[in-house]
């Protein structure tokens, strides 16, 4: 289904896998509304009778609709509202909301993951809440927007580093970091890339990434830091936390939030 959606879409096609079991994946293409729209999408129509033919398995109907032209950002902006969490209170740099006694982080995430929003960020925030990064030396991998960086920049750490592989995302995180007047060190990177031993180590990434760079992530947690993984789909927990403890550490604090599960695990 790809392949034949991917003969009409711009730049390509897009694969949503479902979190259920028993739901379908849904296959997406983008094309430009001109006068042989329709011939493509009737194109695809008949591609996708002859596929059914084969007998597969179940293939959903085909489903068309308009995408108008919009403000993205304006539109954007106006779905991301601050929201407290745990000891901190997320917040657009748009954003005047009075925090309280909450830490602020001011954030424009941009093209980076990271509002604050997604589930396994949320868990991430909740376990700084109540994790000692003062003074500390703090690893970040997978930054994104560097919201978590930027958290325990906040909260007194000693030392921040953070990598991404994405370049657009440390562009981001740089611009995150300046806006919270914070320092950060930042750069383009891997678990693997990075210099010594932490205090603290959060990787907010998903499972699989998080079991194939286990190693490298316990090679730079130091005896008795604390380690925050998230980014765990429920059915890969016990996977995922298997790769850490065959490196030697153990899990002593576990949360959930419907699908998504975070450990916190020492050496």
């Amino acid at each position: 289904m790809s392949e034949i959606l991917g003969r009409i879409g711009y730049n390509g096609v897009a694969v949503e896998e479902p979190l259920a079991p028993d739901a379908l994946h849904i296959v997406k293409a983008y094309l430009v509304h001109d006068q042989v729209a329709r011939i493509r999408v009737r194109g695809v129509r008949d591609a996708l009778g002859h596929l059914q033919a084969f007998g597969l398995g179940p293939i959903g109907d085909l489903t068309v609709r308009e995408i108008r032209e919009e403000a993205w950002l304006e539109t954007w902006k106006a779905s991301f509202n601050p929201i407290r969490i745990g000891a901190f209170l997320v917040r657009p740099t748009w954003s005047d909301a009075d925090p309280g006694e909450a830490v602020v982080l001011s954030l424009d995430p941009g093209m980076a993951f990271g509002t604050g929003l997604h589930p396994t960020t949320q868990a991430c925030l909740r376990a700084l809440s109540h994790t000692d990064v003062a003074g500390k030396r703090v690893a970040d991998i997978g930054t994104g927007s560097a919201i978590l960086a930027i958290a325990c920049a906040k909260r007194g750490a000693r030392e921040v580093v953070a990598v991404d592989i994405d370049e657009v995302a440390v562009k981001e995180a740089k611009a995150n970091a300046a806006r919270n007047g914070v320092t950060i060190a930042l750069s383009v990177g891997t678990a693997a890339d990075l210099d010594g031993t932490f205090d603290v180590v959060l990787a907010n990434i998903v499972a699989a990434v998080l079991q194939k760079i286990a190693a490298d992530v316990a090679a730079h947690l130091a005896p008795g830091g604390r380690l925050v993984v998230a980014g765990i789909i429920a059915t890969e927990e016990d996977e995922t936390r298997s790769a850490f403890e065959s490196c030697g550490l153990q899990a002593v604090a576990r949360e959930q939030d419907g699908d998504w599960v975070a450990l916190e695990l020492t050496r």
